[in-house]
């Protein structure tokens, strides 16, 4: 069977596995569109929340930043996965026992005031939105591939299929949908890996592949990636590359900001009782280890194998042989895309494709510069199987998988921002005597309107899928979690702290994300250079979320001093909140 009819066939099955999901656990109320109606078992809440967090920038573009960043890479798998650590830890079990619906809830609670609220549902609007373009990112170019469309076009039919099942499933049926699409995203990410490990190395268990030598040789394939690295004039795979500093920012403030996103936080009030929050997040981190582990493989063997496949010959052969004739298949299948593209700058009819330093070989061979004018790095996990020459069913597979992670985690951001709206905006503060039906009504609506908001922007992302999230995380670091960490271990704090210091967290965020990223991702003329030489003290947008974080603390603590105590009635409402000891039923003022 062709490749086409395959992936039709394979990514069509999910897809109709997706919705019939949705329609069989449609919510019929408010509990069940926002919480579940608290019913979910902890093992099926943890996958479910691994499909939620390995979005389009795990499963698509880690493995891309991995391929093309290396060593300086590694701060991705490092803060997310420790991220989730803080919030076994630190929040979830508290905000379980609380008992609300959402997180601006609880801040509206703890700081006694919906300002605050309303504060919070700015801060996760933002935040939310930011992550949500990234999966739209990787949405459209999942399916522009799937389809063999442009890129936008794979962009709109990936927001229709996220508006059929998200809309309408809620939380409850966004939690099933989930479940099946961690089993179809983890069998597509190992499978192929488990092939390509096998045809470097003979090793089939990619993380020891990454470890071994290179079948046929004394090569450990490592060490043969950095050689060719360092004969095309790249920089070399294992070495960092980066500030120190930066990159002790940037893991900050993924672990911070992966503790403070509402829709990771929000899958835990899905769960019966307290405790099961915390099994949740032990059963999510086992799951997601599956990928995280696998992801380094990944990454280090599509970057060997482009290069191998690109180009043949060593550097330096006399006939200049660094080139091939023909462009691959799978070359030519990406071009459609518009994700690839390559420039024949001095007319011979073939690819070149170097770094910086080979200035001699340029004149030697008539080189005109490197002709590889885009390589998109997100699409390195979905070409990775054609590029290896893998079977059509694997490649079907990963198209299916990589669509399955972008739409799962669209879903919950999506899920959490309709949520802010209808329930902590509408509800609880400008319309409180809304029907349950006019409620679940109203999230509906502001589902659909944030796909469309957030389809819009993912048309001009400022940047990699990856990068994307990775500011979408700072925001989160510098506003949410702060608030959440100090309302629940510090009775010091009040709503005039929490206020300011939210807002002072994000707005120097965003301020500092603006000045290198373009105002409203617009570029100017006038945007700093958003280089590494650019950067303030060489700390990246990605990275400022944590010193954002930590002005949100300063400004807490400083302005709760100056300004009126904290009321008994909250501070008894914490020691509550601290007592490990009952549930905490469900309730809505």
């Amino acid at each position: 069977m062709d490749l086409k009819t395959m992936t039709y066939l394979v990514v069509g099955a999910t897809f109709a596995l997706y919705i019939f999901i949705a329609i069989k656990a449609r919510a019929a109320n408010t509990r069940e569109f926002y919480v579940a109606n608290k019913g979910i078992h902890p093992v099926l809440n943890g996958m479910a929340t691994g499909a939620d967090w390995m979005s389009a920038a795990s499963f698509i573009s880690m493995a891309g930043l991995i391929a093309f960043n290396g060593y300086d890479a590694s701060v991705y798998l490092m803060g997310w996965t420790g991220g989730y650590c803080l919030l076994a830890m630190l929040l979830a079990p508290y905000l379980r026992k609380h008992g609300k619906f959402t997180v601006p809830a609880f801040i509206g609670d703890r700081y006694y005031s919906n300002t605050a609220r309303l504060v919070a549902v700015f801060c996760l609007i933002v935040a939310s939105l930011t992550y949500v373009i990234g999966q739209m990112k990787g949405i459209g170019v999942a399916f522009s591939r799937f389809l063999e469309v442009d890129f936008s076009t794979g962009l709109i039919a990936g927001m229709a299929i996220v508006f059929i099942y998200a809309v309408l499933g809620g939380m409850k049926g966004v939690t099933y949908t989930q479940i099946a699409q961690y089993c179809v995203l983890i069998f597509a990410y190992t499978v192929p890996a488990v092939f390509i490990s096998l045809q470097l190395t003979g090793n089939p268990i990619p993380q020891l592949g990454l470890g071994s030598t290179m079948t046929g040789t004394d090569t450990y394939l490592l060490d043969k990636l950095d050689l060719v690295l360092k004969d095309l004039g790249f920089a070399q795979y294992t070495i960092q590359k980066g500030s120190t500093i930066n990159m002790v920012l940037l893991t900050l403030s993924l672990m911070i900001g992966t503790a403070g996103l509402p829709h990771v936080i929000t899958r835990f009030f899905t769960v019966p009782r307290v405790k099961d929050a915390r099994s949740s997040a032990g059963w999510a981190l086992v799951f997601i280890a599956a990928l995280y582990t696998t992801a380094p493989a990944v990454g280090a063997m599509a970057r060997l194998n482009l290069i191998d496949t690109i180009q043949t010959g060593e550097i330096g052969a006399a006939d200049g042989n660094l080139v091939i004739d023909e462009r691959p298949d799978w070359f030519k299948n990406w071009e459609t895309t518009g994700l690839l593209k390559f420039e024949d700058k001095n007319g011979d009819g073939r690819i070149q494709y170097y770094g910086k330093g080979l200035t001699d070989k340029e004149e030697a061979y008539g080189w005109k510069g490197n002709e590889m004018t885009k390589v998109d790095r997100d699409i390195m996990v979905l070409a990775n199987p054609e590029i290896a020459k893998l079977p059509n069913w694997v490649i079907a597979l990963v198209a299916a998988g990589g669509i399955a992670a972008a739409l799962s985690t669209a879903a919950g951001l999506l899920l959490a921002i309709s949520s802010a709206i209808s329930h902590d905006v509408l509800k609880s503060t400008f319309t409180p005597n809304m029907t349950d039906k006019q409620e679940l009504l109203a999230g509906r609506i502001a589902m659909a309107g944030a796909i469309m908001v957030a389809g819009y922007l993912g048309l001009n992302p400022p940047g990699f899928a990856a990068q994307v999230v990775a500011l979408a995380f700072g925001l989160a670091a510098s506003s949410l979690f702060p608030a959440l960490l100090l309302g629940i271990f510090s009775k010091r704090i009040n709503k005039a702290g929490a206020i300011a210091g939210m807002l002072t967290g994000i707005g120097t965020t965003l301020v500092y994300i603006f000045m290198y990223k373009g105002w409203f991702f617009v570029k100017s003329t006038a945007m700093m250079a958003d280089t590494p030489e650019g950067w303030i003290m060489g700390i990246s947008p990605g990275a400022f979320g944590a010193v954002g974080a930590l002005f949100n603390f300063i400004v807490a603590y400083v302005v709760s001093g100056m300004t009126e105590e904290t009321p008994e009635h909250i501070k008894e409402m914490v020691d509550h909140i601290r007592v490990p000891a009952g549930a905490g039923e469900a309730v809505d003022h």
